[in-house]
């Protein structure tokens, strides 16, 4: 994919997928802007691929979880002169443990950051995409959206969320020039789990930043709606779809089961 002369616009883009984002598509000539809440982390990120690349490099330090986060995000863009030709919705977070007993506030969070953020970011870049007749969007989802995932009931009902929008988006601009993506990895070493606060959830094989977003790009190019990375996962998140909703249900709750060590 050559992206000389387009701007890419990553969320979550300290560390990661997103970070690894940020600089594979700065490697092939983006200019990037840098979205997440801790500064310095961005900062850094920005320094090395300015430095590795050459590319222009804008941070934007903001909780995408407050109200209005989106259009801060928008504005000190065309403050900066810039558009956003590629979109990657990737900053989300996960909660492990029964909604019974979990904190109302840090759920509401997750919903906020993981479904609104991206609707709401989505909603700003993808009508100026249109009227070009280029872009693209990519929506960080997972392999957990592919079926109900009880003691991470609201994490995978929000990749779900996130898997079904992305899936209408496309059907909505394939003909306008404008690819949209749900990508889904499994389990993949970044620190998502030192939030999440265990590894117990673990289910597939542990792929890596690098691996998740060359297969985005890969599906990218081709136009691909759905990129679910590695075959092991890709197994695991489709072949569910074969089972009778109960039995999928009862088989993800017996996996994710907390055990007394877990408690």
């Amino acid at each position: 994919m050559d992206l000389q002369g387009q701007t890419a616009l990553i969320t979550g883009a300290s560390t990661g997928i997103g970070a690894v984002f940020a600089r594979a598509l700065a490697a092939r000539g983006a200019d990037v802007v840098l979205v997440a809440r801790d500064p310095d982390r961005l900062q850094a990120v920005a320094d090395q691929i300015v430095g590795d690349h050459g590319v222009r490099a804008q941070i934007v330090a903001v909780d995408l979880g407050d109200p209005g986060a989106a259009d801060v995000v928008a504005e000190r863009v065309a403050a900066a002169g810039g558009r956003v030709d590629l979109l990657v919705n990737n900053a989300g977070f996960g909660a492990y443990g029964d909604l019974v007993g979990a904190d109302p506030v840090r759920l509401a969070d997750l919903v906020r950051l993981n479904c609104v953020a991206v609707v709401a970011l989505t909603a700003r870049f993808l009508p100026a995409m249109v009227a070009r007749g280029q872009g693209a969007v990519v929506n960080v989802a997972s392999t957990a959206a592919f079926q109900p995932l009880p003691h991470m009931a609201v994490y995978g009902a929000s990749k779900a969320f996130v898997l079904s929008f992305s899936e209408a988006l496309w059907a909505e601009t394939r003909s306008a020039g404008v690819r949209v993506l749900a990508l889904c990895p499994g389990a993949t070493e970044t620190p998502f789990f030192d939030v999440l606060g265990t590894r117990d959830s673990v289910v597939g094989a542990v792929r890596t930043p690098e691996q998740v977003v060359a297969a985005a790009l890969r599906a990218l190019q081709r136009g691909r709606p759905v990129a679910i990375d590695g075959r092991r996962n890709a197994l695991l998140a489709r072949g569910g779809r074969l089972l009778p909703r109960r039995m999928l249900v009862r088989i993800a709750e017996r996996t994710m089961r907390p055990t007394p060590a877990r408690i």
